[in-house]
């Protein structure tokens, strides 16, 4: 079974071959997708790995999660699914409840497929001030 790992912190410029290269000194099987804007092409900062092995993936969050790459601290971490966080929490597939003590803002999400009808969520907060800002106009006849 493939593992989905989420790996954040990234400096904007580095070169994939040195992030590969640290991933290798782990083990091997790691594929990895950086994730670029769409407009400038450039990195997002983070992206994410695929890794056949359960242990691999444990053993790359263990030893690579907080090193520095390129003058940043980096985050990896196992990707929750999308769909999967929309189920309550005792129909999850083999997952517990998460612990009390873990924010659920350490969560990282993604989805295989983009709803094209739903608003870009880097923009959400300026599209509620307008729409606020829409509700409190008159026009005046």
């Amino acid at each position: 079974m493939s593992v989905r790992l989420y790996v954040g912190n990234l400096p904007q410029t580095f070169d994939a071959k040195e992030l590969e290269a640290l991933f290798a000194s782990v083990g091997e099987g790691v594929r990895f997708k950086a994730v670029n804007d769409r407009e400038t092409g450039s990195s997002r900062g983070f992206g994410f790995a695929n890794v056949d092995d359960v242990k691999l993936a444990e053993a790359l969050i263990e030893q690579l999660n907080g090193r520095e790459f390129g003058g940043n601290s980096l985050r990896i971490e196992i990707s929750e699914r999308r769909d999967a966080r929309s189920a309550p929490t005792g129909e999850r597939r083999g997952t517990a409840a998460p612990s009390a003590s873990r924010k659920s803002s350490n969560k990282v999400v993604h989805a295989d497929s983009v709803d094209s009808e739903a608003p870009d969520p880097r923009w959400a907060g300026e599209l509620s001030r307008l729409k606020a800002l829409l509700a409190n106009q008159t026009v005046g006849v």
